[in-house]
């Protein structure tokens, strides 16, 4: 993508996306692995990881924890080194239920379809650009998906994510999100409480994802300029989709959760980079601040940074007609104060748990009702950052956006979409000039 308009020549068209859709809803008849195969008994449940990094290493851990029966047999990721020492991390913790031999780690961007047709849940957690071409192919083979968020880093790849959900309930498969909020139990109470009218009408929700910059990797000596956007594919848009898609879309799952789902009518956004300059920063911005506003009135403030030496928060504050709660700490304060007083617990283990016992049980989990409308929310709210224009929900909603090129035609030897000038620093989007709906 130019610094300055989206090219259209790099774009996955709406027709493309029709082709998607049918090709999926193919598979809907070629189902090959039932189900229910696990329904009421003990037999091992096999995982497989898609991803090797962090993210997916932490949930097949967590996965894992379920119960003996979940054994993690497949890996697959670009770079054989992380396949290694991702297997060697969950080795030491899962002696007996981590049976990854070498001939099912698979290196490459082809791996993913190895590691599906070797197991019965698939894991996934990448480079962000891939996961609805991911989960699609794991959904049409007949496999129970969980998928990292975020579930498309632009308006196509959520219209695909959302066409791979309503196939998964055609086929009676799981698919859940990797947006774990909604797993927290104080949360759960809280959120409850807010339906109950504790703290009257939402107003306002102020929202913080502040911290230092995610994972930011230095290039190493031999890598192709592809190989090291890859190694450092957090901080490239065409395989990230930014920080709002990325981090700020937990905070925005979870105010729409409070807002009882309602979306938002339109967002401006303001944002850009001044503090995080480098070829280690790639092309992202290292501050967003997305305002949305809702048919009733009432405002979503999202709050995004990641600089160094800088305060840092991850909390939501929800402010109604009758009280405010501050999420965070399970906490309400007006007419009808009120505290969380029970067990705290970790969401993303008790989501992988509760999608472990969804498959012995037959009884899938779908998170299509939350997951897509929230990586909108946050594609929306990217645009408006990179553009500097207001987008509207039924704008970015029937676009068909796209960081080129398509998942499906990126290569290990192809050019990068994009490269650093002479200062080292990688071309950014400029608000105001850069154009990318319509």
């Amino acid at each position: 993508m130019s610094n300055r308009e989206h090219s259209a020549g790099e774009s996955t068209t709406r027709r493309d996306f029709l082709k998607f859709s049918a090709a999926a809803a193919a598979g809907a008849a070629t189902l090959t692995v039932a189900a229910g195969a696990h329904a009421a008994g003990n037999e091992t449940i096999r995982i497989g990881m898609i991803g090797s990094g962090g993210r997916c290493t932490g949930a097949a851990g967590e996965s894992m924890q379920a119960g003996p029966y979940v054994k993690l047999v497949a890996m697959c990721d670009v770079f054989k080194d992380k396949i290694e020492s991702s297997r060697e991390r969950l080795k030491s913790k899962h002696p007996e239920q981590v049976q990854v031999d070498d001939a099912h780690c698979f290196v490459g961007l082809d791996g993913y379809m190895k590691v599906i047709e070797a197991v019965d849940v698939v894991l996934i957690a990448c480079a962000s650009k891939f996961h609805p071409m991911y989960a699609e192919a794991a959904i049409k083979a007949g496999k129970h998906v969980f998928v990292e968020k975020p579930h498309g880093i632009d308006a196509l790849g959520v219209h695909r994510m959302k066409a791979v959900c309503d196939l998964a309930k055609e086929k009676n498969l799981g698919i859940l999100s990797g947006l774990q909020s909604r797993w927290h139990a104080g949360w759960q109470e809280t959120i409850k409480r807010i339906h109950d009218g504790a703290i009257g009408d939402i107003v306002a929700v102020q929202c913080m994802f502040l911290r230092a910059p995610y994972v930011v990797v230095e290039r190493e000596p031999g890598l192709s300029e592809l190989e090291y956007q890859f190694r450092n594919w957090y901080h490239f848009c065409w395989l990230s989709g930014d920080d709002v898609p990325q981090s700020l879309v937990h905070n925005v799952d979870r105010a729409s959760w409070a807002l009882k789902e309602q979306l938002p009518t339109w967002a401006f956004g303001l944002a850009g980079r001044s503090a995080s300059f480098g070829e280690a920063y790639g092309d992202m911005f290292d501050h967003h601040t997305v305002v949305y506003e809702y048919a009733g009135g009432a405002r979503l403030y999202a709050l995004g940074r990641t600089q160094e030496n800088t305060y840092n928060n991850y909390s939501d504050i929800i402010m109604g007609t009758k009280g405010t709660c501050y999420l965070g700490e399970c906490r309400i304060e007006g007419e009808k104060a009120w505290k969380f007083a029970g067990q705290h617990n970790n969401p993303g283990a008790a989501e992988q748990k509760a999608l472990i016992e969804a498959v012995r049980n037959n009884k899938p989990i779908n998170s299509g009702y939350h997951m897509n409308n929230s990586t909108m929310m946050g594609v929306m709210g990217q645009v408006a950052c990179y553009t500097g224009k207001p987008v509207k929900w039924e704008e970015i909603w029937k676009s068909d956006f796209s960081f080129g090129p398509p998942p499906e035609k990126v290569t290990m030897d192809m050019a990068p979409p994009t490269k650093p000038e002479k200062s080292g620093d990688y071309p950014i989007p400029i608000p105001g000039e850069t154009k990318l709906l319509g």
